[in-house]
């Protein structure tokens, strides 16, 4: 562990807590509906209630009226049912459509599918290339469209959780439209538009042009195999590919309109990028600030949310105890992978190769890495990314060593709860807060509590539901896959390695991440329709649950603490909470890791 990777560390939680402070305050009046209170944003009530009316939800004050949760919740299906029949229609029309300067065809239906899903669940995995794809009106109108929604959507559920341990015995936890149109009109756009203009300012492109043919300054020789007329490879006698060696003297340089979609892919943690290379991609993330600003957007939200949690159920120490637990596993993962990737390799040390001479540090594995990021830069932002509902990547996590490629999947099976997706993440780490209690009720013999609220029969159900749910669709897709001739056709990769980058998909479908461990071959009708299936039930089969639970605990008479009560935000709760997550990511997933990444480990000391 260098000394550099420590210092960034700190000082990217230290920026993180000076910003996420007073977003935390723009949240909470944003959840309770005191929004003329925000500095700034005050006149944008009058178009709030405007929206309001047009859509028939508003009372006789012009305000949103409240829902049960079963009405909430087929709000929320609807909304994203109709979301995804938007994404997929335009991906099969676009070749018809404007905007559309390089003449991309129409998507293929079970790519159009899977994208659809995957945007409106908050996953922006991709099985495309997005320069060689999507036109320019699909890559704005639906697909950094739904970057907003699907953030909004998140944001909604997490303030009805929390209203349902706030509320005093009420039969509603919101409204659906509201939420979703106050965490719109108050935090995602403010946000990203002052995050659009940053990026636009250090160097990420912002435009409509064609692409550009430019001359190289060296021409480049590079060999490919042969292709016939149906673009299939032409093979010699004795079935080997026959190649041809080019000669280049130009390149075809990407435009679009990457800066408005590259703000709120990192602040909505969506991760779908604009380019194939996503954040590698220099006219996605130019440089080192660039780089930094992006990890902390990742971040923000997801941080702001603890602080709003607290101030809206009253107790500001129960926004802190859930950052706190947070913060302590995300430390203790970004360690692991940050000292991984800095160690040399032991068969290329075996082969007294120089590793010291490749790295901007003192060594280490900078396979797959920029050189303008470095290993610290790379590390952090893959722990970032995974440990966050971010499919981003400023490098390839398949290029990392085993127990560095370990971690980010680790973090995406812990349940996506270590800051999490926007809303996503506080509202899984409550259902653990849930089951943390429970267990700890079990202990002492009494009815378990928290905040007030009393957990019992019903929110225990859900709640089994809601934690099952993921590390069911990661295993059974998984398997699925490997018994499957499609599925094993997909694989580049033999061995350890191969089951770890099925492993890695099916954990970032099902837990809504969205990031690639590369090495698969996933554009195929096989793997679109698993991934879709698995992202689809990975995010509305965990949110109907919890707020079947928002909706019990809403119910429910709000008791006052006594003598018995366990305190929820001491140090020693937080060790029961990172306990309960750490705990049930080890019974889901070790016999897992033990036949990907732990073996391959294990094989690079064989030799």
């Amino acid at each position: 562990m260098t000394t550099q990777s420590i210092v960034l560390l700190v000082m990217f939680l230290v920026v993180l807590l000076a910003l996420a402070w007073p977003l935390g305050v723009v949240l909470a009046r944003a959840g309770d509906g005191t929004v003329a209170a925000i500095p700034g944003l005050g006149w944008l009530g009058k178009l709030e209630r405007l929206l309001y009316r047009a859509a028939g939800i508003a009372d006789q004050d012009g305000q949103a009226q409240g829902q049960g949760w079963k009405t909430y919740a087929i709000a929320l299906l609807s909304f994203n049912a109709l979301g995804a029949l938007a994404v997929y229609g335009l991906q099969r029309l676009q070749a018809f459509l404007p905007l559309n300067p390089q003449g991309m065809a129409n998507v293929s239906p079970d790519s159009a599918f899977n994208t659809a899903v995957s945007f409106v669940a908050n996953t922006n995995w991709q099985g495309y290339s997005g320069e060689q794809t999507m036109s320019y009106l699909t890559q704005m109108l639906v697909l950094t469209g739904q970057n907003f929604f699907s953030a909004a959507t998140g944001m909604a559920v997490c303030f009805a959780l929390i209203r349902g341990f706030s509320s005093r015995s009420s039969k509603s936890i919101g409204n659906f439209w509201a939420d979703v149109t106050r965490s719109t009109l108050y935090v995602l756009l403010p946000l990203s538009l002052i995050l659009a203009i940053f990026l636009a300012g250090q160097g990420v492109i912002q435009n409509f042009s064609a692409y550009k043919e430019v001359q190289l300054i060296d021409a480049v020789t590079y060999t490919q195999p042969k292709v016939d007329a149906d673009n299939q490879p032409i093979k010699d006698a004795k079935g080997q590919p026959v190649t041809e060696t080019l000669t280049t003297r130009t390149q075809t340089l990407a435009m679009g309109p990457v800066a408005s979609q590259e703000a709120i892919k990192m602040l909505g943690t969506n991760g779908g990028g604009f380019f194939n290379a996503n954040s590698a991609h220099p006219y996605e993330n130019p440089t080192a600030l660039t780089n930094f600003v992006q990890m902390l957007a990742i971040f923000l939200i997801p941080a702001g949310l603890c602080f709003a949690f607290g101030r809206m159920v009253g107790d500001r120490r129960q926004g802190w105890a859930v950052l706190g637990a947070m913060t302590v596993l995300f430390v203790a993962a970004t360690l692991v992978v940050m000292s991984a990737e800095q160690q040399v390799h032991p068969a290329l040390q075996a082969l007294h190769i120089d590793q010291t001479a490749s790295s901007l540090q003192s060594g280490g594995n900078m396979e797959g890495k920029e050189t303008r990021f470095g290993i610290s830069a790379s590390t952090l932002f893959a722990a970032v990314t995974t440990a966050a509902s971010c499919g981003a990547v400023n490098s390839m996590h398949d290029s990392f060593t085993p127990i560095g490629g370990m971690i980010p999947m680790v973090l995406m099976q812990f349940g996506e709860v270590i800051f999490g997706g926007v809303g996503s993440g506080l509202y899984g780490m409550l259902i653990f807060a849930i089951l943390a209690v429970f267990i700890a009720g079990l202990m002492i013999g009494r009815t378990p509590e928290y905040l007030g609220k009393k957990i019992q029969a019903y929110e225990m159900k859900m709640t089994s539901i809601a934690i099952l749910v993921t590390p069911t669709l990661v295993l059974a897709g998984t398997a699925l896959a490997v018994m499957t001739d499609l599925g094993r056709a997909g694989i580049l990769n033999p061995g350890a390695h191969g089951f770890s980058e099925i492993l890695y998909a099916l954990s970032s479908a099902a837990n809504n991440n969205g990031s690639a461990f590369a090495g698969l071959s996933a554009n195929t009708p096989f793997y679109n329709t698993l991934l879709a299936v698995a992202i689809w039930f990975g995010r509305f089969a965990v949110i109907v649950p919890i707020l079947a639970v928002a909706g019990s605990l809403a119910g429910k008479q709000r008791l006052g603490a006594n003598a018995g009560t366990m305190p929820t935000h001491g140090p020693m709760f937080i060790g029961l909470l990172i306990g309960v997550v750490v705990l049930v990511g080890v019974l889901n997933y070790v016999p897992a890791l033990a036949l990907g990444p732990v073996v391959e480990h294990l094989q690079m000391f064989a030799h």
